[in-house]
């Protein structure tokens, strides 16, 4: 084994359900010992590895025989809950051959909204890599519903990827990287090498997937890799199957998309509210609110507030919004609906008045607050 050096200290490998079957419906063995062979050679190196593993539901089917079943949850919760112990033994197997242990982690949305569970899962997974064992992450298939699933594997590595404060997130898949337009159909289409900001250009051009096993296109590969960046992460989308990607893409090569981190990350509790928890209203805020937050670093009060959506309780996470429905931020509101309904568009003084309990003047503090 030639030795090599990571240009990345710590890196997360996320393996869609395409690049583990080879676009078959069982899992491709084969291909899975040569995609071990490259992790173990970067962790050789001194790199720490995190793989987060699609597949569970193709191991499952497999493993049954390929049974016909219908497309509901419980029977892909079902094929999950069968086809996880399969997978984990294949990847426990197949380490072995190298000489490493691997950890497995099953996690659902709840477990990374609550901010106390994302910290004991962060614990968890930077202890695995302290002792030198590779931490296997999935989306715990078996028992998530459509409410908890994160949603698929692309955004859990991006937040695997914060979890375990790596340099890179490499996004292994059936296609070369990012292209100007859908290479199936178009032959004029360019790889895009580098990109430097995420915008509704680059989000229009994203097409979906089209293989039938996973759940993830290249939409939601943007959203991982704008997740990651913007917590100082850089980001390689990549062809599973394209020679030595891994340590390519670990070495710095120009391999696939790649994808800068941002100049100034989030600092750690905003990289959470960014990329954990899942908004449960909707707040839509004058023009000199909008300037306020995203120009002048301010808090929201409630008089920059017009309206709002949804229910919700105090210290949950809203969205706010300008007044042509755009997204500008997102935040831990210190007001319930409830009592949030009879102070908005008033002055900070006036709640004292209009609530027998207040919780300060502001709804969102700046602390509390990520911009989007």
């Amino acid at each position: 084994m030639v030795e090599i050096s990571s240009k990345y200290p710590r890196v997360v490998v996320k393996l869609g359900t395409s690049v583990l079957t080879g676009g078959s419906l069982a899992l491709d063995r084969a291909h899975m010992v040569e995609l071990v062979r490259q992790i173990a050679h970067l962790h050789k190196s001194g790199c720490d590895v995190v793989l987060v593993s699609s597949g569970a539901i193709a191991a499952g089917r497999e493993h049954l025989g390929f049974p016909t079943l219908g497309n509901n949850v419980a029977a892909k919760q079902m094929l999950a809950a069968v086809g996880q112990s399969q997978l984990i033994q294949s990847w426990e197997q197949l380490f072995n051959i190298y000489g490493l242990h691997v950890g497995q982690i099953l996690l659902t949305r709840a477990d990374l909204e609550d901010r106390e569970r994302f910290l004991n899962a962060q614990d968890t997974l930077k202890t695995l890599l302290k002792h030198r064992i590779v931490p296997v992450i999935n989306e715990n298939d078996a028992v998530a519903t459509a409410e908890i699933k994160v949603g698929d594997n692309d955004n859990l590595s991006a937040l695997a990827a914060i979890l375990a404060d790596a340099d890179l997130l490499l996004l292994l898949t059936d296609q070369p990287g990012l292209f100007t337009a859908d290479p199936r159909s178009n032959p004029d289409a360019k790889l895009i090498r580098e990109v430097e900001t995420i915008d509704e250009t680059l989000r229009s051009i994203a097409g979906d997937s089209v293989s039938g096993l996973g759940t993830g296109g290249m939409a939601t590969k943007l959203q991982a890799a704008d997740v990651a960046r913007r917590a100082g992460i850089e980001v390689v989308i990549a062809a599973g199957h394209h020679p030595e990607v891994i340590v390519g893409a670990s070495q710095g090569e120009s391999v696939g998309t790649r994808f800068l981190a941002h100049p100034t990350p989030l600092e750690a509790r905003k990289q959470w509210l960014f990329a954990g928890p899942k908004s449960s209203g909707r707040l839509t805020l004058d023009a000199g609110a909008v300037k306020a937050i995203c120009e002048k670093g301010s808090s929201l009060l409630p008089a920059g507030i017009m309206s709002l959506d949804g229910k919700f309780a105090r210290g949950t996470l809203v969205t706010m919004c300008d007044e042509q429905g755009a997204e500008v931020a997102r935040g831990i509101s210190r007001y319930g609906e409830g009592d949030l309904r009879q102070i908005i568009g008033c002055h900070s003084e006036q709640i004292c008045e209009r609530l027998q309990v207040h919780y300060g003047p502001v709804i969102v503090h700046r602390d509390d607050l990520v911009l989007v």
